[in-house]
């Protein structure tokens, strides 16, 4: 899913090219749908809406017989151990199936994904890209990366251990602030530019541009 026209992507590059006027610094930026397919937090939820079903019909499993006994028919019958067991089996494969089947409306799904997992996977998949797209492939190890996910919510600033070491934590929450804001009312290019703009600001501050520098990194954005 392409979020950003040609435009779009040329204001995020322009701002990538100029941010990096002013410091030794790479920049990337990475725009993401999504971080994970979260198909195992999905199966969690189905196997716990089968496994409280087939509970419940253990502990209460009466006014289950009385419905079914009144759709088939309305006549009451003693139950084997078989036919019981089968009862619980197939209570437990509707309630799996209706679980993950409510999983593939994306609002549904996205509401079942805690917080802190989403954080989790879009920290990860940052760490993973920086790794692929920006860590040690620059002279003085000075590649930064921006990495925003959408269907998260969630953005990432990573850098090479260099900046990380002069730079804290709290600058990046910064810049992260003034992007989210842009992107939260829907300025995606905008908010990507900003981010890049205030990266690009505290990175000239610790690593201005030398007079022989070159531009390492391709200065695109990157939309997976």
């Amino acid at each position: 899913m392409a979020y950003l026209d040609e435009a779009g992507h040329k204001l995020v590059s322009d701002a990538v090219a100029e941010a990096e006027m002013q410091t030794s610094g790479e920049i990337v930026t990475v725009l993401a749908d999504r971080s994970d397919g979260y198909t195992d937090i999905a199966l969690l939820w189905a196997a716990g809406a089968a496994f409280t079903a087939m509970s419940l019909f253990a502990a209460l499993p009466q006014p289950f017989l009385d419905l079914w006994d009144g759709l088939v028919g309305g006549w009451s019958h003693e139950w084997t151990t078989g036919e019981l067991a089968s009862m619980t089996i197939a209570l437990g494969l509707i309630a799996f199936a209706a679980t993950w089947a409510a999983q593939l409306w994306e609002p549904v799904k996205w509401l079942l994904v805690p917080g802190p997992i989403r954080t989790a996977r879009v920290h990860a998949m940052a760490q993973r890209q920086f790794k692929v797209g920006a860590e040690g492939r620059t002279h003085g190890r000075t590649g930064a990366l921006i990495y925003l996910s959408m269907s998260e919510h969630r953005a990432e600033i990573v850098a090479d251990r260099p900046i990380a070491e002069k730079v804290d934590a709290e600058v990046w929450g910064e810049a992260m602030g003034d992007m989210l804001g842009h992107i939260a009312a829907g300025r995606i290019a905008k908010g990507l530019a900003v981010g890049v703009r205030d990266v690009g600001f505290v990175l000239a501050q610790h690593f201005p541009r030398a007079e022989d520098d070159e531009n390492e990194l391709p200065d695109r954005l990157i939309e997976v």
